[in-house]
């Protein structure tokens, strides 16, 4: 039981195209006043690079199979849209 509590405390918020942007700002802000590495910044910055990637990939497989854009990607957009 104490495991999942500590799980659920440390867990990240939702992964979207806003809260990916907000870290990055974050980030950006940390390493101008010292409080991290400009190491630690390239290495958030590198992670954000392959999720957009990821995400430019997938949109490109849905294009070029003519399916839809699944809710997953939509959702990573534009996390208010219903």
């Amino acid at each position: 039981m104490r495991a999942k509590k500590i799980e659920q405390e440390t867990a990240p918020e939702s992964l979207n195209a806003i809260s990916l942007k907000a870290e990055l700002w974050d980030t950006l802000q940390k390493v101008k006043a010292g409080k991290v590495t400009t190491a630690t910044g390239d290495i958030v910055a590198a992670q954000a690079r392959e999720i957009l990637r990821t995400v430019k990939t997938q949109l490109s497989i849905f294009a070029q199979s003519g399916d839809a854009v699944s809710k997953e990607v939509i959702q990573f957009a534009k996390p208010n849209a219903r």
